[in-house]
C-alpha cells in the first residue's frame, strides 16, 4: 500500500494514474514528478520499490498539495467574496462566476429548481 501526502494510491493502477488521487495533482504535474523521479509512467504503483516512493515523497513534499492547497483556494475564495469584486458577489449568491448563461442552464451552481406559481390575471 502507497500513502503518499496522507493518500492511499490504489495498488492496480498505473503510476500516472494512481498519483491524480492526490490533490493538487493532474495527469502532467504526475508525469513530470515520475519523469524527475526516474520512473516508468507504466509502472504499477504495487510495483514501486521503497526507494522509489521515497524519491516520489520528497518530489511532493516540495509542492503544495492536499489540506495546504485546499486551504489556499478557500482563502482566495473569501478574500473575493470580503472585497466584494463581481466574482466574489457571484460565489456569495451561488451563480456561475466565469460568464456562462443562467436563463436554461447553469444548475449545478444554483441547485435544484424552485418553481415560482405565476400571478393570476385581474379579471374584469
Amino acid at each position: 500500500m502507497a500513502r503518499i501526502a496522507g493518500i492511499d494510491l490504489p495498488k492496480n493502477k498505473r503510476g500516472e494514474i494512481g498519483l491524480t488521487y492526490i490533490y493538487g495533482i493532474g495527469r502532467s504535474t504526475a508525469q513530470k514528478i515520475l519523469t524527475k523521479a526516474e520512473i516508468s509512467w507504466d509502472k504499477k504503483v504495487n510495483d514501486w520499490n521503497d526507494d522509489e516512493l521515497a524519491a516520489i515523497r520528497g518530489i511532493i513534499n516540495e509542492m503544495k498539495v492536499e489540506g495546504a492547497l485546499r486551504s489556499e483556494v478557500q482563502m482566495n475564495i473569501k478574500r473575493l467574496m470580503d472585497i466584494g469584486c463581481y466574482r466574489g458577489i457571484r460565489h456569495r449568491i451561488g451563480l456561475p462566476l466565469r460568464g456562462q448563461s443562467t436563463k436554461n442552464n447553469a444548475r449545478t451552481r444554483k441547485g435544484r429548481k424552485k418553481t415560482v406559481a405565476n400571478k393570476k390575471k385581474a379579471t374584469k
